[in-house]
């Protein structure tokens, strides 16, 4: 399978999102990723559901929204209303996980599960089965721009050798420091969706780095 590009809205220009938007929409990028935080599960707040919607709004992309908040469930409904593809929740914010997977789904939407760097994958193995993507953190969850944990190669070669065993159909998603560098290692080791943030919104050229992590 072709490697999967996501890029992540968090480091595009705020004051011209429409412009950069429509950039996604030009290139080869696969789906745009969202992150929205809280300030609460991490030290940092984002944008909440008036960017989501008027984002949606103009985005052909099929939509990877990522809730790095409390309390996820919350927002079933609301983010299945946009028309998003993918709702991911963090496996540490998610009391009951295996019930938010299931409401994930019956609202129309693919379920993800995220992992911080300190979470192993072996915490997933009861609801591996049941969910279409697991995002690996391989920074902590919370800024753009962060320097790549190392351990996250291994982490993939384990989450990979986990859904193999499992009869998973998951997709493995990585976030954090994805650039020139650690992209084909992490597609190396496993990975099947990129999410880069920095690397391609600050490129002179977006849509050909776009194009490079998708060859890769």
């Amino acid at each position: 399978m072709a490697t999967l590009v996501s890029p992540s809205l968090l480091a595009a220009d705020f004051l011209n999102l429409q412009k950069d938007i429509d950039m996604i929409n030009r290139s080869g990028a696969d789906w745009l990723h969202l992150d929205v935080m809280d300030g609460v599960f991490v030290p940092n707040i984002s944008f909440g559901f008036p960017v989501l919607e008027a984002v949606a709004k103009r985005c052909v992309k099929p939509l990877d929204v990522h809730f790095m908040i409390t309390s996820p469930e919350r927002y079933i409904a609301r983010t299945a209303k946009i028309g998003a593809m993918m709702m991911n929740v963090h496996y540490e914010a998610s009391t009951h996980l295996n019930r938010t997977i299931h409401e994930i789904h019956d609202a129309g939407m693919k379920a993800g599960v995220t992992l911080n760097p300190s979470t192993p994958v072996c915490m997933l193995e009861d609801v591996i089965a049941d969910v279409d993507m697991v995002l690996l953190m391989s920074v902590n969850p919370g800024f753009g721009g962060q320097a790549f944990i190392e351990n996250t190669i291994a982490k993939v070669k384990r989450l990979r050798k986990m859904i193999s065993a499992s009869g998973s159909k998951a997709l493995i998603e990585v976030d954090g420091g994805v650039q020139a560098d650690t992209a084909p290692r992490l597609v190396e080791a496993g990975v099947d969706v990129l999410v880069s943030g920095s690397y391609i919104f600050k490129s002179a050229t977006p849509e050909d780095v776009i194009k490079q992590l998708k060859e890769l």
